[in-house]
């Protein structure tokens, strides 16, 4: 006599067998075997900002915190961002240009005051935002201690070498994508740092500020470290606000000024002062040929 199991059963065993098939089809076990290891690659990020002095208990609720997580698809679009792709002729058109006079008008009071204090002219700082951020319109989606801290997890070699083979780019080879990571694990790490100072210095809250898929922030889109070194409070409110437009005017005359910008400045150092804002000479062209059509 056969023994046969209850009707019921095998039909639970199918479905269980089905789902099990579908999650071995849709699962990278290299990948994620290899992040199960080490729990998450921010773990190395947060035991080297205690170590660096940040305390302890803060960072290690920081990161505890549901929405702070290791961003790979972060990683991957900075790693194969071009400079030399974007359109920045668009902001060229009438209809742009219309708009950054109308913003020229709507901030004339902290545009005439930053240019009266700093020596930089009103239409370069115009020029500056309607390019980085539509005038303030788009300033990111993305949580940038996320987008900093998974940065700076890629100088751990097995984060790296799991990045590659889930995000390998075949236009770039593995070992340009490894002195990639190398290099800017390093300056993220050093960004990371800045925004936990920044955020703090200003009682922000370092998880809930968005930006750039490089980590720029506000509306002059100014990395960290740069937020705590030349951002300026151009309302006087006593507090520094990146998103707020007229301290973002200021901020932006404070760092050029510091780069070399006066009064009297000539094209080619004007050239070299805005190229430090951004290392791109399509960028500083644009910016300059902006500037000049405001200024008609």
């Amino acid at each position: 006599m056969e023994n046969r199991l209850p009707k019921p059963l095998i039909l639970l065993l199918s479905i269980f067998c089905i789902i099990l098939l579908f999650f071995i089809i849709n699962t990278d076990y290299t990948y994620a075997d290899s992040f199960e290891k080490t729990k998450k690659p921010l773990t190395i990020v947060e035991k080297k900002l205690i170590k660096d002095g940040f305390n302890r208990t803060y960072i290690k609720e920081l990161y505890k915190r549901k929405n702070v997580y290791f961003d790979p698809v972060g990683v991957s679009l900075f790693f194969r961002h071009n400079e030399t792709k974007l359109n920045y002729n668009q902001f060229k058109s009438k209809k742009s240009i219309k708009k950054a006079r109308q913003y020229i008008i709507r901030h004339k009071k902290a545009l005439n005051s930053a240019e009266k204090k700093f020596g930089v002219d009103k239409s370069v700082i115009t020029a500056i935002i309607l390019v980085e951020t539509r005038l303030g319109t788009y300033t990111g989606d993305r949580l940038i201690i996320n987008t900093l801290s998974s940065m700076a997890s890629v100088s751990d070699p097995e984060t790296r070498k799991n990045l590659w083979k889930k995000y390998a780019d075949s236009s770039n080879s593995k070992e340009k994508f490894d002195k990639w990571s190398k290099r800017k694990s390093k300056w993220a790490y050093s960004e990371l740092k800045g925004l936990l100072v920044f955020a703090k210095r200003e009682n922000i809250d370092p998880a809930n500020i968005f930006g750039s898929y490089a980590g720029a922030m506000g509306i002059c889109q100014f990395m960290p470290t740069n937020a705590v070194r030349l951002s300026k409070d151009g309302n006087k409110d006593g507090t520094i606000d990146l998103f707020n437009h007229d301290d973002a005017i200021y901020s932006i005359a404070n760092y050029l000024k510091k780069s070399g910008w006066h009064a009297k400045i000539d094209k080619e150092k004007a050239f070299k002062v805005i190229y430090s804002y951004n290392h791109s000479n399509y960028y500083v062209n644009i910016i300059l040929e902006i500037s000049e059509i405001l200024k008609k």
